[in-house]
Order: C-alpha cells, then sequence, then structure tokens
C-alpha cells in the first residue's frame, strides 16, 4: 500500500482526535460504575489496569486493561482507515499514548501507558505487538511484577520491529518505548530497591 502524505490540518485534526479517545480514563469510569471507589486512593493511585485489580475485581481489571489497549488501537486504525496516510495513523496513535499518560480532564495525571502501548504496537503490526505481549508475559510472570513486564515489553519491541519487518513504524515505536521507561522511572527505583509490589498486591 503507498504511504500517503497528509496535510497539516489533517495531521492536527487527528492528533486531536487520538489524544481525545487516548484521555478517556477507563479504569476510573469502571471503578465508579462498578462501586470499587476511587482509584486515587487505591494502591498506587494509578488509574490503569494493574491498580483496579489491586481492587480485587479482576473483571474489572480485563476490562480496563482491553478498553485502555482498544483506545489506542482504534485511534491508528480509524486514521489509517479514513485517511489512507501512515503518517497520520501513527500521529493519532502517538496523541492516544500521550491522551493516556497525560490526560487534561484529570490534571495530566494519568496512566503508565503500558496496554495503550500493546494495543498501538498490534495495530501498527500484529506480529510486533504479539511479540511483545508475549515479552510481557515472560517479564511479568517470572519477576511477578507488572512494571517489570512492561520494561521488558517495552525493551524488546524496537527490536521486534526490525526483525519483524516493521520498519516504517521504528520512530513511533523508539518513541513510545522512550515513554513507557520515563512513566515507570518512580517503578525503576522501586525494583532496584526491592520494594516494588507484586501482581495483585493490595498495598501501593
Amino acid at each position: 500500500m503507498p504511504i500517503l502524505e497528509s496535510t497539516h490540518a489533517t495531521l492536527a485534526l487527528w492528533a486531536v482526535i487520538g489524544y481525545i479517545l487516548g484521555s478517556i480514563p477507563f479504569g476510573m469510569i469502571l471503578a465508579r460504575v462498578m462501586n470499587l471507589g476511587n482509584l486515587r486512593e487505591i494502591g498506587s493511585g494509578n488509574i490503569g489496569a494493574t491498580n483496579v485489580l489491586r481492587t480485587g475485581n479482576k473483571t474489572a481489571a480485563g476490562l480496563t486493561l482491553l478498553l485502555d489497549a482498544g483506545k489506542g488501537a482504534v485511534a491508528l486504525l480509524l486514521a489509517r482507515a479514513i485517511t489512507g496516510a501512515e503518517d497520520t495513523a501513527q500521529l493519532a496513535g502517538l496523541a492516544a499514548m500521550l491522551g493516556h499518560c497525560y490526560p487534561i480532564w484529570l490534571g495530566f495525571k494519568g496512566g503508565k501507558g503500558v496496554a495503550t502501548f500493546l494495543g498501538l504496537l498490534t495495530a501498527l503490526h500484529w506480529p510486533v505487538g504479539l511479540g511483545a505481549c508475549v515479552a510481557w508475559l515472560v517479564g511479568a510472570g517470572l519477576s511477578r511484577i507488572s512494571s517489570m513486564g512492561a520494561l521488558v515489553a517495552a525493551a524488546s519491541s524496537t527490536f521486534l520491529m526490525m526483525f519483524l519487518g516493521a520498519a516504517e513504524g521504528l520512530f513511533l515505536g523508539i518513541v513510545l518505548t522512550l515513554l513507557i521507561f520515563w512513566r515507570h522511572r518512580e517503578n525503576i527505583r522501586r525494583i532496584k530497591a526491592g520494594t516494588e509490589p507484586k501482581i495483585g498486591q493490595k498495598g501501593a
């Protein structure tokens, strides 16, 4: 498929659309609808699936995971389908990731972006997304630490893109990887200190 280029107006429009989609705080919405409490006052205070799991409700956590992954994928795929331009699609995806991490509605204090990251990779190039999901499972499964799985998945994604023929998304992948590591800087410190909570642990 030929790679089309978009006008500045089109790029700006889809950046806004992607950001709005990404900034929907599904974890907080589900926690409120399912009477699980205020996520800001539970565990790490994060709005993502890992913290939703600390409420003890696996259904809510699973739905949060799927919806957070879906909003990144939808932003990219929708822009690609409507515009036919890969630069626009990738920008919409990146904007969705930024929307999740820095939602204006929550004072720019959002989630870590792992599910959205994996959803984006899957929409961008499904073998890469699948490989990153496997990397997350291995990292999290061996360590029993969700953030470790995220870091392993992010670190492996660039290599997966190079080896699985997704060179057109390499720049986006690198930016997303750097963002994942930045958003997990406190987790990295806790991992080094041995104080990072395990998967399902209710404490912060």
